[in-house]
């Protein structure tokens, strides 16, 4: 989910990134040469065209071609998301379902300042992904550590098959009770237990309980995500080829541009920070949505 109420600093341009942003945006750009690559990605050459227009807009010399260009890279911006959309595979009947609802209702109303919102939703490309990464695995048992309205989890319920199961923690009640409505309507939401309680408190009862999971899908509180990891690691809560994906990883940018970071993206960015620094896993930070970190554990090298 994302972290409500966070807003993205102005990013810092990319230092030698302005090279011929002009022609990156072409595929017939001639081959480089060595140690002087050019943007190939997206990003990157959203990032080089931007650098070259803002180098023109600083110098007074933007011209027919920059604004061109200037809108060209909006065009490629704006189109990234609604283009993974299409292409990925439709969400099911249910998903879709339980996604309108979540955006239909008024989070505004619910328990005074609670900070929940519509945007909170994991969503179809990334509920996609987490299906897939169940299937890829062969999990069979999930666990989801901060559920909101249900969508990830019923994502995965719908691919870990019959036998199968999710175990999602949410800690308020009301966003419980919404979710298990939603669940109702699909035959898949009868493998979802939901617990209901701090996220903390119910890792420490399943791993009393000798519970493990094939898969570990963690969006809660940012501030808590270190030490839901550590209770995963700590409590034997993984199967021995368990996967862990950290959702908002990227958190709107905040973690590495300029300016004063929120409460969420200072945790996000020190989680992302000693993660990379921790010794018993490995793991890859993927640039879909709002980020998502695939973790497991460490396996000595051969």
């Amino acid at each position: 989910m994302s972290a409500p109420g966070a807003t993205a600093p102005t990013p810092s341009p990319s230092p030698g990134a302005a090279t011929t942003a002009t022609t990156a945006t072409t595929a017939t750009t001639a081959v480089t040469a060595p140690g002087a690559p050019r943007p190939v990605t997206p990003v990157g050459i959203l990032a080089a065209t931007l650098d070259d227009v803002l180098a023109q807009a600083e110098q007074g010399t933007l011209d027919a071609d920059g604004l061109a260009a200037l809108r060209r890279a909006r065009d490629l911006a704006a189109g990234l998301d609604p283009y993974l959309e299409r292409a990925t595979t439709p969400e099911s009947p249910a998903l879709a379902e339980l996604a309108r609802r979540t955006a239909d209702h008024d989070w505004r109303t619910h328990g005074g300042d609670t900070g929940l919102e519509q945007e909170m939703l994991s969503g179809h490309v990334e509920g996609q992904l987490l299906r897939t990464l169940v299937h890829a695995t062969r999990a069979r048992t999930v666990l989801e550590v901060g559920m909101f309205t249900g969508y990830s989890a019923l994502a995965m319920a719908e691919a870990v098959g019959d036998g199968g199961r999710v175990v999602a923690c949410e800690v308020d009640a009301e966003v419980a009770a919404f979710a298990r409505e939603c669940f109702a309507a699909s035959v898949a939401g009868g493998r979802i237990d939901v617990r209901v309680g701090p996220a903390a408190d119910t890792l420490r009862a399943l791993a009393g309980a000798h519970e493990r999971f094939d898969l570990v899908f963690v969006d809660a509180d940012k501030a808590g995500y270190a030490g839901y990891l550590d209770q995963l690691l700590d409590g034997d809560l993984l199967a021995p080829h368990a996967l862990v994906v950290v959702d908002n990883t990227l958190m709107q940018g905040q973690p590495w541009v300029t300016g004063e970071p929120t409460t969420n993206g200072a945790a996000v960015a020190a989680f992302n920070d000693a993660l990379a620094a921790d010794p018993r896993v490995e793991q890859v930070l993927v640039p879909l949505r709002d980020g998502l970190t695939l973790v497991r554990r460490a396996t000595p090298e051969v």
